[in-house]
């Protein structure tokens, strides 16, 4: 199981990448695993000195009634806190967001890679779009040249 984000690469500019963990219910869990997942739309914040991640849906588990959770509640990240204080530092000084990439399990827990980015502007996106074609057509003759 491993859900991207798609748009936060081509969005912004990945300054750094940091794992952490996630408190989840029981049926939250049980979703991902299935794969009901949507990280493009959520982000990182620092409130009281923890970390929560906003907007991320999690699907209602099917077989889960009336225990099934709320699916775009605010859930907390686990970070130490020392990295916690310099990700809250970058942020109010110098702009950055706080972006997931990747949700995935590892070692049977879920985990979260957050990315510490900035945001691009149209030229620049413009500019990446360039590079990824001049990379497929490169492939493209590489593979006609076999």
């Amino acid at each position: 199981m491993e859900i991207l984000n798609r748009k936060a690469r081509y969005n912004y500019f990945v300054e750094d990448e940091y794992e952490c963990g996630i408190c989840l219910k029981g049926t939250e869990v049980k979703s991902l695993r299935a794969g009901s997942c949507d990280i493009g739309d959520s982000y990182g914040h620092i409130k009281n000195g923890e970390l929560y991640i906003l907007n991320m849906f999690i699907g209602a588990y099917k077989e889960g009634n009336i225990f099934n959770h709320d699916e775009n509640r605010t859930r907390k990240l686990l970070m130490k806190k020392k990295e916690i204080l310099k990700l809250s530092s970058k942020i109010k000084l110098e702009g950055y967001t706080l972006i997931p990439l990747k949700v995935y399990l590892k070692n049977n827990k879920v985990k979260i890679l957050l990315g510490l980015c900035k945001g691009k502007k149209d030229y620049d996106k413009r500019e990446s779009v360039k590079e990824r074609d001049i990379k497929r057509q490169l492939s493209k003759k590489e593979f006609s040249n076999y």
